[in-house]
């Protein structure tokens, strides 16, 4: 059976979108759940890098607290009815989207001023400077991120209010496509420069740790596993959501004339794009292990003393 290309986008966002979202509603929120519980009950004394992973864990525990609604949504086959909802949920996505490659970046700087002043003598490395430098990025995003909002209500007063629209399908006052190329550059192509600068300082700096202290037994490159995996993990996830989206954009606004099917191919690709890139919420509490070993030791302890309490009490 040949399927009609209009009906493409309605089977994606039920057999694909859904499920999709779904799986990562189950993954991703009870992990990151963990640590802010973690954080909160069993980590007394915080270092700035602690700072920087709560903060990187709430704004994914927010994020994920949307998918369950927005994936029964597309399996229903229903649009958000609420303009409130639709407004606050996009917004969640994209701050989300940005604060986690931004505090992926002060992560890895601070692991990089870390290797190059070990005694914490560096301010930036204090947890005063920390909370300041996280105030100062939540401002950023939001700044960032604020022309959706009235890109999204001017489309809402413009059009049907019970369709909630997607990024690429909004119209508005200013140009979709030179907003979407400025956050694309903004948001997500500066901080993975800074981050791949961040790897290659850390990696100079341990390759001269290592020759220095060659009859060392200890490892000095996990820091940079960590951070060159960070990297890695932002630019194979979000490259093919920054391209196709604007790509769709550009479909839209300037290569007008195509084909029904090339500009349905278009979105379809750009679709499938979507829950890849908001895969890093699945995956950030993996670095939150790894980046700390006082908080990892204090909640699998925690852990196992509650097991152990429960254990106790089921004993006759």
């Amino acid at each position: 059976m040949v399927l009609n290309c209009s009906n493409l986008n309605n089977l994606l966002e039920r057999y694909y979108l859904s499920p999709f979202y779904g799986l990562e509603f189950c993954f991703g929120f009870p992990g990151n759940l963990l640590v802010v519980l973690g954080y909160i009950f069993c980590l007394r004394k915080w270092q700035s890098t602690n700072i920087y992973l709560f903060s990187l864990a709430v704004s994914d525990l927010i994020f994920l607290s949307t998918l369950p609604k927005l994936s029964y949504h597309y399996g229903a086959g229903q649009s958000e009815t609420s303009p409130y909802v639709c407004i606050v949920n996009r917004y969640l996505l994209h701050v989300n989207l940005y604060s986690s490659i931004l505090f992926m970046v002060w992560i890895s700087m601070d692991r990089f001023l870390l290797i190059r002043h070990p005694t914490r003598n560096h301010f930036l490395l204090r947890p005063q400077a920390a909370l300041i430098v996280t105030g100062l990025s939540w401002v950023a995003i939001n700044v960032e991120v604020a022309p959706l909002i009235s890109l999204m209500v001017h489309d809402l007063r413009t059009g049907n209010r019970s369709i909630c629209q997607d990024f690429t399908s909004l119209t508005g006052d200013i140009s979709l496509l030179g907003y979407s190329l400025g956050l694309t550059l903004t948001g997500y192509v500066m901080p993975l420069l800074v981050l791949c600068f961040s790897s290659h300082q850390i990696a100079q700096i341990l390759h001269a740790q290592e020759r220095a202290l060659e009859h060392s037994t200890k490892s000095y490159k996990r820091p940079l596993r960590v951070v060159t995996a960070a990297a890695a993990m932002f630019l194979v996830l979000y490259t093919p959501y920054h391209v196709m989206r604007n790509v769709r954009i550009a479909s839209r606004e300037i290569l007008v004339g195509l084909e029904s099917c090339t500009m349905i191919y278009i979105e379809v690709v750009y679709i499938v794009t979507r829950p890849i890139a908001f895969l890093h919420s699945v995956i950030n509490p993996v670095f939150y292990f790894f980046m700390g070993d006082k908080f990892r030791e204090l909640l699998l302890a925690k852990l196992r003393q509650a097991v152990m309490k429960t254990e106790r009490q089921r004993e006759p």
